[in-house]
């Protein structure tokens, strides 16, 4: 894996496995700009409402081996999020830190709570009426997520608290992980360093 990052925040991801090809580039501070390629549909769909709803600028190019399923493009893609947005961080001065955000999405309703802590956690708590969306497997947002938060070091919540729909469920979850993300990485500027007792997260 090659990582690039500047004074910005953001960074750059490229990597490549017998399995899956990503270029991947993050701009925390962007304008909700995605440019998403990938051989999974209802992900970059998901990816894209991310980027709109968290005022991130994402870039993906993948490609996979999609042959077999769709589950290695997709864990390799939240791999490659998570380190981007570890390493657009960087040391993490000055930011809220924690974030707590609601999202409807017509009758469901997702909840995604973030400690941008450097303990990776994921607790997931979330059931959909059907195993499929389209020809994406549902069981696929858990890996998603579980591999985003652990290289990201971050704590995540996800619950969804109910819903009919599974698109409606899975896009309120994703929608809610935009806005908690933007959110918990703003610059607060009342903040001095980095928001802990420890001095260092």
């Amino acid at each position: 894996m090659t990582i690039e990052s500047n004074r910005s925040r953001s960074a750059g991801i490229e990597r490549k496995t017998n399995e899956t090809n990503i270029k991947l580039h993050f701009n925390v501070d962007g304008t909700g700009v995605s440019e998403i390629a990938t051989d999974v549909p209802f992900l970059n769909h998901m990816l894209d409402l991310f980027t709109k709803h968290g005022q991130f600028d994402l870039k993906v190019e993948a490609e996979g081996d999609i042959e077999i399923d769709d589950h290695h493009t997709t864990e390799d893609i939240g791999i490659c999020l998570g380190h981007a947005l570890k390493e657009a961080l960087g040391d993490k001065r000055g930011i809220k830190r924690y974030a707590n955000v609601f999202v409807p999405m017509d009758e469901a309703l997702a909840q995604v709570a973030i400690d941008i802590s450097n303990r990776p956690h994921l607790e997931y708590r979330a059931t959909f009426p059907s195993n499929q969306v389209g020809s994406f497997t549902t069981e696929l947002v858990h890996e998603f997520l579980w591999k985003f938060a652990l290289e990201a070091r971050i704590t995540l919540h996800v619950i969804l608290h109910y819903g009919q729909n599974t698109h409606h469920m899975v896009e309120a979850i994703f929608k809610a992980l935009g806005r908690a993300l933007d959110e918990a990485t703003s610059i607060d500027p009342r903040v001095t360093g980095v928001p802990s007792t420890k001095g260092v997260l």
